[in-house]
């Protein structure tokens, strides 16, 4: 079974995205912030993460500089930024990131996006 690691700052989406997930059959595991959320990366090695772009304390871009220059270069990670903020996501991709989806969406569309993630690393 996958394992993902979802942080997001809306409780709300945070809770959906891993019912969401967990209906996939993805074992999924939540962080709060930022800095739960490399904690959690670094213990429990996930295969993949979900991220948005403004998690408190450490921020969502600091996650993923973190991630590709001493965690795990390869780890898929997606992006969730608000539909306004082209900079981060431009910035997200620079840093490393795989794939983002923008404020608001589908549930469908996430779920869809991470298969593709999965199914290019099995490549």
């Amino acid at each position: 079974m996958k394992r993902i690691l979802v942080c997001e700052k809306e409780e709300v989406l945070l809770t959906a995205l891993e019912f969401r997930m967990r209906k996939q059959g993805y074992e999924v595991d939540q962080a709060p912030d930022g800095k739960v959320a490399l904690e959690k990366i670094r213990e429990k090695e996930p295969d993949m993460v979900i991220i948005g772009t403004e998690v408190k304390k450490v921020p969502g871009l600091d996650v993923i500089r973190e991630i590709r220059e001493s965690i795990n270069p390869e780890l898929p990670i997606i992006v969730i930024a608000p539909l306004e903020a082209e900079g981060d996501i431009m910035k997200a991709y620079q840093l490393g990131a795989n794939d983002f989806v923008t404020k608001p969406f589908k549930p469908v569309e996430l779920v869809l996006r991470v298969r593709r993630q999965f199914e290019i690393k099995r490549r």
